[in-house]
């Protein structure tokens, strides 16, 4: 992403689109929050098309046994980060994605209606790639480029008890040195500098 260029409805060129149909409008169209995700279908595996189906609703249920508990979901992120770095927009950053489910940040709820949806592919036992951070760091800088983006927050903080992502190995050291303005997790701000 070296130049970026919006196109309508949030849509980010130089990157894979795969147009999800679980999105709808925001109530506002007011974005200050991102939100971080991690996802690996099957869960621990990486590779292969089994979260683009996921977020296209075309996942074969009978692939494996954890398919057939989530098929019927239907579920997006904004953008999506492969391990190789690839980065992949499902849902037009203009447009409410269904990724955060029931949420709050900061005494606000739905976070869904005010957030951006990045899922890394991973999981909660594992590092995150090099060249994943080498992608997640120019997108950023673009959706603050163009929203009024205040705050970042992993999907646990946004529903405590409820969701581990992106897990203890995600560098919030990272962001926090990139985005010093940025509002962050209690936990990640209480970390030494």
């Amino acid at each position: 992403m070296e130049t970026t260029v919006w196109q309508t409805d949030g849509w980010l060129t130089g990157v894979d689109w795969r147009p999800s149909p679980n999105f709808g409008p925001r109530p506002d169209g007011l974005v200050t929050l991102v939100v971080l995700h991690n996802i690996s279908l099957p869960p621990g595996e990486f590779g292969g098309e089994c979260v683009e189906d996921f977020f296209l609703n075309r996942l074969d249920a009978a692939a494996h046994p954890y398919f057939s508990e989530i098929a019927g979901l239907h579920v997006s992120a904004h953008f999506y980060i492969r391990r190789d770095g690839r980065l992949v927009q499902f849902v037009g950053a203009d447009q409410r994605a269904w990724h955060a489910g029931r949420s709050s940040w900061q005494g606000r709820g739905e976070c869904n209606d005010f957030s951006i949806g990045i899922e890394l592919e991973g999981c909660d036992e594992q590092h995150f790639a090099a060249a994943q951070y080498a992608a997640l760091w120019p997108l950023l800088a673009a959706l603050r480029q163009r929203y009024p983006i205040t705050a970042l927050a992993g999907h646990s903080d946004i529903a405590p008890g409820r969701k581990t992502d992106p897990g203890p190995h995600f560098d919030w050291a990272a962001v926090r040195a990139r985005h010093p303005d940025l509002a962050l997790p209690p936990e990640v701000v209480a970390l030494p500098k």
